[in-house]
């Protein structure tokens, strides 16, 4: 499972051909921020488990 800090593939590569986002706010919505160019998407806890593909790297504890 997912968490706040985690690194996610998406199924779809952002606008700057990086396909790398890092989980920034969790709860009924999530935002997500693109590792390369800090562009920020919001979306709905469903969209996000529609749209994920992976989990790249968790968090560090």
């Amino acid at each position: 499972m997912y968490d706040l800090g985690d690194i996610v593939e998406m199924k779809k590569p952002h606008a700057c051909q990086v396909n790398r986002w890092e989980i920034i706010r969790m709860g009924a919505d999530i935002k997500i921020k693109c590792t390369n160019c800090g562009h920020i998407v919001m979306m709905t806890r469903r969209d996000f488990e529609k749209k994920m593909k992976k989990i790249l790297e968790k968090k560090a504890d």
